[in-house]
């Protein structure tokens, strides 16, 4: 069967509450919407049903990056590598994770996968050449060219479903405007020092203002936003029924077979029966109280978590697979994708979501706890980060930590959501979400921080700057921590002073991206009973889907990547199998 083949999609039929498709997709992330185009390519009518106002997911939050080995945009770019070496990473990361059956379909399925979107839908990608692996320390990881990241995208060009589209976290951008990572967010860190930063971001903001003025919001959007739009209209160009507000809330069988969903809107009960199958991908469970306590040991004393996933993703996917015979992993090393949030206080009264996943490796900055004292190398990888965190909070302890500064940092490169010069501060500071000092012991004694061990704490580090080397946990030690750095400040892009007052601190809380346990598939994405056998007609994708990677974070896009893999697998398995 050729997987590229473009069909029109068969009519989608409805009487009164009861309307039938080939495919009921829940969910419309990157995994939802990858197997909806995909199985709309192949010809089958599919609807995608989303319960929150707006489409997009987690996906519409994120960086839009992929980790897919051998992907078309980097061999494009001219990088090759030996089949093997992704495997020997996997393998050295994963450790006893490491599924032979599920990672091979991965990596052989992941270049296919990307190539079908480039060539059949407004997908587009661009490569990540110089995008590391995040263990840089192992001798299978390489220094980019395993990653890619969709490319910008016109919002226009969406027509009426840009306003059915969630927008990015507010805090991460800038007026309303995304920030692409890369040459992007270095000039935008760089414009009050270098005027070729400046021309950028000035050309930048002036169509965005205009844009603001024509279209009262952004439409330059870029990293996961972009990857939600082109999807949103690779689906629509494909004849997916794409519907928002529309919750499921049961599945239907007949014959031991999952046969469609009983669903609510705000007009009512409706019931859709899914000819060949039904696909969930709500996005896991970051906000699910009861499924932390069982999976997120910090919860059970009482510290709430702070995803920055969307509301919506309350692992509604999971309960409808558990009902239907599935059964969630227990079996990870870590069930969340874990990153260090801070909680930043809104005009509007609600608290937003802060993912730190830039500011930490900047030169200038350190993280302690109320000890005082540092626990991890923070230019490292965000899951390490709060896998460090969580390893010295003892027990019964609240698990928060603070990101301290010094008024250089804080121009240059901002704190959380305050943003660098000239950007004001005074609405964080005056709310308290930014704490500042005139002396280290203020700053200590604001957040409640044992102040002779921080000062000690900013000493040593302060000492190391001579030396260039962070002799307390290797600061800048990996490619992935440099690049992340500041490539202006040496001899250690990730170490400078912490000295000029005054100081300022964030308050750091447990979050997270997304989570990682998930329902158990098999290498076709099918939801697999206790006794590992397939449901008829289910499937999960994205976080519904247990993660390949096994609790582990190997490198930034491996919850996209597989989520699109996965997906297109999904879609591709329906369309093959009358019977699926």
């Amino acid at each position: 069967m050729d997987h590229n083949a473009t069909t029109a999609a068969p009519a989608w039929t409805s009487t009164g509450q009861h309307e039938w498709t080939d495919v009921l997709v829940i969910g419309s992330g990157a995994a939802g919407l990858a197997a909806a185009v995909t199985a709309a390519t192949r010809g089958l009518s599919v609807l995608v049903a989303e319960k929150a106002p707006l489409f997009g997911g987690t996906t519409a939050l994120s960086g839009g990056w992929l980790w897919i080995p051998h992907n078309p945009a980097v061999r494009a770019a001219g990088i090759e590598e030996p089949e093997e070496a992704p495997r020997l990473y996997l393998r050295a990361i994963l450790g006893n994770q490491y599924d032979d059956r599920k990672i091979d379909t991965y990596l052989k399925a992941g270049p296919r996968m990307a190539a079908f979107f480039t060539q059949n839908t407004e997908v587009k990608f661009l490569p990540g050449t110089a995008a590391p692996d995040f263990h840089g320390n192992h001798p299978s990881a390489v220094k980019g060219g395993r990653s890619m990241v969709a490319a910008p995208y016109d919002g226009k060009a969406l027509g009426p479903l840009l306003s059915r589209m969630r927008q990015p976290i507010p805090e991460t951008t800038f007026l309303g405007m995304g920030i692409a990572s890369g040459a992007d967010l270095y000039h935008f860190l760089h414009a009050t020092r270098k005027p070729s930063s400046l021309l950028h971001v000035s050309k930048r903001v002036g169509e965005h203002l205009k844009d603001l003025a024509l279209h009262g919001r952004a439409m330059q959007l870029v990293n996961g936003n972009a990857l939600t739009a082109r999807l949103l209209r690779s689906a629509a160009d494909k004849g997916v029924i794409l519907r928002e507000n529309l919750e499921a809330t049961s599945l239907t069988h007949e014959n031991n077979r999952v046969t469609g969903a009983v669903l609510q809107s705000p007009q009512g009960a409706l019931r859709v029966t899914a000819r060949r199958a039904v696909i969930l991908a709500t996005g896991g469970f970051p906000h699910d109280t009861l499924r932390q306590q069982a999976h997120f040991p910090h919860t059970r004393t009482g510290m709430p978590h702070a995803s920055a996933a969307p509301l919506e993703n309350n692992g509604a996917g999971m309960r409808l697979g558990e009902q239907a015979g599935g059964h969630v992993r227990e079996d990870l090393v870590d069930s969340g994708a874990w990153a260090p949030v801070s909680l930043p206080p809104r005009r509007n009264g609600t608290i937003g979501r802060f993912p730190h996943l830039v500011d930490r490796a900047k030169p200038g900055l350190i993280a302690v706890t109320a000890t005082g004292k540092r626990f991890v190398n923070e230019s490292g990888p965000y899951h390490d980060f709060m896998r460090g965190l969580f390893t010295v909070i003892p027990p019964g302890e609240p698990v928060q930590a603070w990101l301290i500064c010094d008024s250089v940092f804080l121009h240059r490169y901002g704190l959380g959501a305050a943003k660098p010069f000239p950007v004001p501060k005074a609405f964080y500071l005056n709310n308290g979400y930014l704490k500042r000092g005139k002396t280290i012991a203020d700053l200590a004694l604001a957040c409640g921080i044992n102040a002779p061990t921080l000062a000690q704490t900013i000493a040593t580090h302060n000492a190391d700057l001579a030396r260039g080397e962070d002799s307390a946990f290797g600061r800048g030690s990996t490619l992935f921590q440099r690049v992340s750095g500041d490539p202006d400040i040496g001899p250690n892009p990730c170490l400078a002073p912490i000295a000029k007052a005054p100081f300022y601190a964030v308050r750091i809380v447990p979050g997270s991206l997304g989570t990682f346990a998930g329902l158990d598939t098999d290498e076709h994405a099918r939801v697999l009973d206790e006794n590992n056998q397939p449901i008829p007609g289910l499937f999960a994708v994205g976080n519904d889907m247990s993660s390949i990677m096994g609790g582990h974070y190997p490198s930034g896009g491996i919850t996209l990547g597989p989520a699109m893999t996965f997906g297109w697998i999904a879609a591709n398995f329906i369309a093959d199998h009358q019977e699926s």
